[in-house]
């Protein structure tokens, strides 16, 4: 598995699940490491990718409630929990779910 790899491709990936809440910053950093990314600038403040051995790759990000998108009224990206999950297909939410509560649990 290659997590926050520069060989990651993630073009082409979009929305297909979200974490449960309260996953924290924390239990994401906890998992795959600090964020590949410190988002897009505008509407995402954080981003992981994720590269399974069979292939299949998946993305965590914040989307439009960081300090990026909403600025002073964003929230601080420590305190975020709506997380989101993206990928090529939609099996990846449940690997990535599993994998944050095996290491969080």
């Amino acid at each position: 598995m290659k997590i926050n790899n520069d060989t990651i491709n993630t073009c082409g990936t979009s929305l297909m699940g979200y974490l449960p809440k309260p996953t924290t910053y924390e239990d994401i950093a906890k998992t795959f490491g600090e964020p590949f990314s410190n988002g897009d600038g505008y509407k995402t403040d954080a981003e992981w990718a994720i590269e399974f051995d069979d292939g299949e790759v998946a993305t965590i990000y914040n989307w439009k409630n960081g300090k990026n998108y909403c600025g002073d009224d964003g929230t601080e990206i420590e305190l975020i929990t709506d997380w989101n999950i993206g990928g090529n297909n939609q099996n990846v939410v449940d690997r990535i779910i599993e994998m944050i509560q095996l290491k969080t649990t």
